[in-house]
């Protein structure tokens, strides 16, 4: 089925900007144009793609639409060369929160002449975006490539399991026993993040349930812990000088916990994404500790 690229690009800019308004605005036509352009790729396909609201959003496959004009602006633009100066190409990523807040915005930054859309998501379920069809490319904890994809060990980020120093002689001043551990508050990023239940088995050989804080942000994760109201595993990029200082203390310093981490590309994209690949990998270099291959 050959779709309209004029309407594709309708389409891309109604959901990224979220409104028919802004994308007539950007493109330089009318509103009611733009609404054209979306109700004959609606008839094309025979489905709706936007959903009508305060933002506008786009249903699955409008989702999907939008992206594959997003690859293909940016494929144009590899192949012209520089490209569109005044338009360059958007890439749509899924990473990790903790990858965001350690070392992948000085990779991007690297990559001046693209603009990034992240989605962020668990490193154990980053890879299902790549899968569903709706990313070009995703930093993930799957050594298993997602169908059409190419996949690059990139390393692991070093997690430490910390706490306030006064938690840690609250809960723990007879040890960092498996009974305290069932009892002391730890912090959870979301229903996805399983890094604490597996430090647990790892130090205590059993599966743990102990009362948890859900937290979904890396700064914030870091701040709890400083506070006293839980402990939880921190990056260890993010905590080095908290735990130098003093702020952060380990609960056992002999047992960090490293979480493999891999880029995963479409195949199809991999050649107009070379720059941000090396970027993405020189950075994880840097920040990451190197697995033995």
């Amino acid at each position: 089925m050959q779709l309209d690229s004029a309407q594709l690009t309708a389409l891309a800019h109604i959901l990224r900007l979220g409104s028919f308004d802004a994308a007539a605005a950007v493109l330089g036509v009318t509103p009611s144009a733009i609404s054209q352009r979306v109700k004959a790729l609606e008839d094309r396909v025979g489905a709706t793609l936007v959903l009508r609201g305060q933002p506008c959003t786009g249903t699955p496959m409008g989702q999907r639409l939008a992206k594959h004009a997003e690859d293909v602006a940016l494929l144009e633009a590899q192949a012209l060369g520089a490209g569109d100066a005044t338009a360059p190409p958007r890439l749509r990523i899924a990473v990790p929160a903790d990858v965001l807040a350690t070392w992948l915005i000085p990779a991007l930054a690297q990559v001046p002449d693209m603009l990034f859309d992240l989605m962020i998501d668990d490193q154990d379920t980053s890879a299902d975006w790549l899968r569903r069809g709706e990313v070009s490319a995703a930093v993930t904890g799957q050594a298993r490539a997602a169908p059409g994809c190419d996949v690059l060990p990139l390393g692991a980020l070093r997690y430490h399991a910390t706490a306030s120093p006064a938690y840690r002689e609250t809960w723990f001043a007879e040890g960092v026993t498996t009974e305290a551990l069932a009892r002391a508050p730890m912090l959870t990023f979301d229903h996805k993040d399983q890094l604490q239940g597996r430090w647990l088995m790892r130090k205590t050989g059993q599966r743990l349930t102990p009362p948890s804080h859900h937290l979904p942000s890396s700064h914030g994760f870091v701040a709890a812990a400083q506070q006293g109201l839980g402990w939880g595993m921190n990056p260890a990029p993010l905590v080095a000088e908290d735990m130098a200082a003093g702020r952060l203390v380990s609960l056992d310093e002999a047992l960090p916990l490293d979480v493999p981490l891999y880029w995963q590309v479409a195949r199809i994209m991999a050649p107009a994404l070379a720059p941000l690949t090396a970027a993405i990998r020189a950075a994880a270099r840097e920040a990451l500790v190197q697995m033995p291959r």
